[in-house]
């Protein structure tokens, strides 16, 4: 266990797909911890698409620290294959996932049962922890199976506790939230939801996420005399709200008002996007450049002038958490807009940091631009100050590796829970 010598842990991570491009915070802990002297195993659902974060995972050997469960199909017999072809070795932990299904679907259980074919017995760690509710509820079921042993750890981030809830009903964490041991949602917004939930409160500790922080740069004022620079960074998905983006510039398109808009990221309502925008008679206003390098982002940040951020809720209820491309936007002195949406508001103070408006509000939106567009433009360098200064009080990742490792800590010395 803890290393009485060193206090060094041996740390499992239960996560989705490895590396995301999208999930740059589950790659920064990961790469923190490391840093800091810790054993780190990393158990995931799929690859992630080839080359995300070439350099950090080279430079960290984390292809030799991860195991992948094979794919998921969607006919049971291509579900089963990993499972026959397992090994002796691991068929006890196949059949006990099987027996152990909990009223859990034929489905759910082969995907346990998969898991523990993929993964084997890993044995004994210091602490589990998953990313994201669906994640703490499958490394659940794989402690159970006797993958591996430990107090769990599960971080919630927004999806996992709207869309994934309002699909799976209300009480699909509960035996999550009676045997798990800590619970870190990324704001208070979530920590509140978890509480509605049946999470006991004594049980959760808000964890921000957070991001690398260089040394802060003072701005230029945007120079009144070219069009006003604005940026999205954003996977091009229904909550991030791009098309409202689209139809409130083409409002002040209508009105002459200049402005060039440049759009990050990519995702799969990039053609209706891309179309969208034709429609509009945005032109050669609007930019999709899809998805880029981290250095390339944040290139394309220091060359903006706002970013532009309107989360809504998407059709299936599915929220975010708070932004990581706000964090970098506000590090870097951009001033935001943005919309009051789940944890936003506990990043971006409205009319300091930048300017919120109501989710999905066109018109709201338009108006905000405009007055920023058109109003002094000093305005908009000392929202970039405040906003920084607002990061570092509590985004600096350098600061919340600390303390997501002292929280660690406390749950493997306890040996479990840190409920009060």
């Amino acid at each position: 266990m803890v290393s009485a010598r060193t206090g060094r842990m041996r740390i499992a991570y239960v996560v989705g797909a490895f590396p995301s491009l999208s999930e740059t915070f589950v790659l920064d802990q990961i790469t923190g911890l490391l840093d800091r002297g810790h054993e780190v195993d990393v158990f995931a659902e799929r690859p992630a698409v080839p080359g995300a974060h070439r350099e950090t995972v080279a430079r960290y050997r984390l292809q030799e620290r991860v195991s992948y469960r094979p794919a998921f199909g969607r006919r049971e017999l291509r579900q089963l294959t990993p499972l026959l072809t397992a090994g002796p070795a691991r068929w006890s932990l196949v059949a006990r996932s099987l027996r152990a299904r909990a009223g859990r679907s034929l489905r759910a259980s082969l995907r346990v049962a998969s898991a523990a074919a993929a993964h084997g017995s890993a044995g004994p760690y210091d602490v589990i922890h998953a990313h994201f509710g669906p994640m703490g509820l499958l490394a659940l079921d794989l402690r159970d199976t006797g993958v591996f042993t430990g107090p769990l750890v599960t971080t919630f981030h927004g999806v996992d506790m709207s869309q994934f809830v309002a699909s799976h009903g209300r009480n699909v964490y509960r035996r999550l939230f009676e045997r798990g041991e800590l619970f870190l949602p990324v704001s208070q917004h979530w920590a509140d939801r978890l509480v509605e939930l049946g999470c006991p409160r004594g049980a959760i500790r808000v964890h921000r996420m957070g991001i690398h922080l260089s040394p802060a740069t003072e701005r230029a004022e945007p120079d009144a005399s070219r069009p006003l620079r604005l940026i999205s960074v954003a996977r091009l998905v229904e909550k991030k709200g791009i098309d409202v983006a689209l139809r409130a510039l083409a409002d002040l398109a209508r009105e002459g008002i200049a402005f060039h808009y440049r759009v990050v990221g990519d995702g799969p309502l990039r053609e209706k996007l891309v179309s969208l925008a034709g429609e509009l008679g945005l032109g050669a206003r609007v930019v999709f450049e899809g998805a880029l390098p981290r250095s390339a982002v944040l290139e394309r940040m220091a060359n903006s002038d706002l970013l532009l951020a309107p989360s809504i809720t998407a059709t299936s209820g599915d929220q975010e958490g708070i932004p990581v491309s706000l964090m970098e936007a506000m590090a870097h002195g951009l001033p935001v807009v943005s919309t009051h949406h789940s944890g936003i508001p506990e990043l971006v103070e409205d009319g300091v940091a930048g300017v919120l408006v109501p989710e999905g509000d066109v018109v709201a939106l338009a108006l905000a631009l405009r007055q920023l567009v058109a109003g002094d433009r000093k305005r908009l360098v000392e929202m970039g100050r405040v906003g920084r200064r607002a990061v570092e009080e509590a985004h600096d990742l350098a600061r919340l590796n600390d303390e997501l490792e002292r929280l660690l800590r406390c749950v493997a010395a306890g040996g479990g829970s840190l409920r009060r």
